[in-house]
């Protein structure tokens, strides 16, 4: 038999995901741990070695196989708990290091959506100010949803590259976005050397901004910064070598204790590679101007290059891109910025950076930027009982 559990499908920014009210899980499931686990895993449909999920919510690519949890907040500050699950596609695995900075423009907007938002706090018309405690990393984010005779604008002309048609636009703060015991630079420096045997050595910068992410010159892999999803993703021989750099970068910056710990902690840290802007052609087809961008910037996700860019790693982006001394600002031309304009491989984004250096410690205090989001089908996920 198999038992029917409400859900919303979201997309939010350049992702989509299966989004579900903690009150609604089974109950075993409303507590971390293997029972919600294996739940979650059979609703995405993984693990899958035919790498499809065809038998589940997900779509066979790290921008889809992602689940998300929200509950009521108490503490009197925040509106809503927000918990998000990277799962793994071909693994029994759900890693829970990170946030996904895409959903989170989802966040505000399934909150109103199921009661979860207070409705004094809701206008008629206007923005609903959603204030959202990130669980994974024990932060807060504000997500400025639309208002229409009281409900939510979905619709619109705000255009996101990565995302076909347009819609309303819902900006985003995420605020002191540091995590992973606080230290943006976890090694003290903006700038770092990072050696990876049989592979070579590389400057490298390393932050905990949004998510922990591994920036290093594109030249220095043999890239360019202009690479698209067809490039990478079919050569086993890069990936393998992208995956050894992050799992040595991972030990350097202290978030495992040997390489071979970076196997069951796939979302983090991220592994990205810049360049100075030059002109290209995105996936969509449209040419992107080296004139009307400050960097080339492409990322890693789950042992694939992303199709567009993870929010997380746009928030460190904006964060290490307006520090002077970075390799991100580097290659952006050196100089301070308050914000930068990145080109990825569907197009270009603008994330704003808010930083400062306290007694030799920089500390980020905000990062902007823009998403959208829209429910794509509101419904029951059906699982087997004796899946969980």
């Amino acid at each position: 038999m198999q038992t029917p559990i409400p859900a919303t499908y979201m997309r939010g920014g350049t992702s989509k995901g299966t989004f579900f009210k903690l009150s609604d899980l089974p109950e075993p499931c409303q507590v971390a741990g293997t029972a919600r686990d294996n739940f979650l895993l059979r609703v995405v449909g993984s693990p899958d070695p035919y790498g499809k999920q065809i038998d589940g919510m997900g779509n066979g690519s790290s921008s889809t196989s992602k689940v998300v949890i929200l509950s009521p907040c108490t503490d009197g500050i925040h509106d809503v708990n927000y918990l998000f699950g990277q799962v793994a596609i071909d693994k029994p695995m759900i890693d829970w290091s990170g946030n996904c900075g895409n959903l989170t423009g989802a966040v505000g907007s399934f909150a109103i959506f199921n009661g979860l938002i207070d409705q004094a706090k809701i206008p008629n018309n206007g923005i609903c100010t959603v204030r959202i405690w990130q669980e994974n990393i024990k932060k807060t984010i504000i997500a400025y949803v639309p208002i229409e005779n009281g409900q939510v604008v979905e619709t619109g002309d705000f255009e996101l590259d990565g995302v076909t048609f347009p819609a309303s636009e819902i900006k985003i703060e995420f605020i002191d976005p540091v995590d992973e015991g606080g230290e943006m630079f976890p090694t003290g420096n903006l700038k770092d050397t990072l050696s990876v045997p049989d592979v070579g050595e590389f400057e490298v910068t390393m932050i905990n901004a949004g998510i922990p992410t591994i920036f290093l010159h594109a030249h220095e892999l043999g890239f360019t910064g202009t690479e698209l999803q067809k490039d990478i993703n079919s050569n086993a021989e890069i990936l393998d070598k992208l995956e050894k750099i992050r799992a040595y970068g991972a030990v350097k910056m202290g978030l495992i204790d040997d390489v071979e710990q970076a196997q069951s902690r796939q979302h983090t840290p991220k592994i990205a590679w810049v360049a100075p802007p030059s002109d290209y052609i995105a996936s969509s087809g449209k040419t992107v101007k080296a004139d009307d961008i400050d960097l080339l910037a492409r990322a890693m996700s789950m042992g694939q290059l992303h199709h567009a860019m993870m929010g997380t790693a746009s928030v460190a982006i904006g964060t290490a891109g307006t520090i002077v001394g970075t390799i991100v600002n580097d290659v952006a031309g050196g100089q301070p910025l308050i914000e930068v304009k990145f080109g990825h491989p569907s197009g270009t984004l603008t994330v704003g950076g808010q930083s400062e250096c306290i007694n030799g410690k920089w500390v980020a205090r905000k990062v902007s930027m823009s998403r959208s989001a829209r429910r794509l089908m509101v419904g029951s996920v059906f699982v087997p009982v004796d899946s969980f």
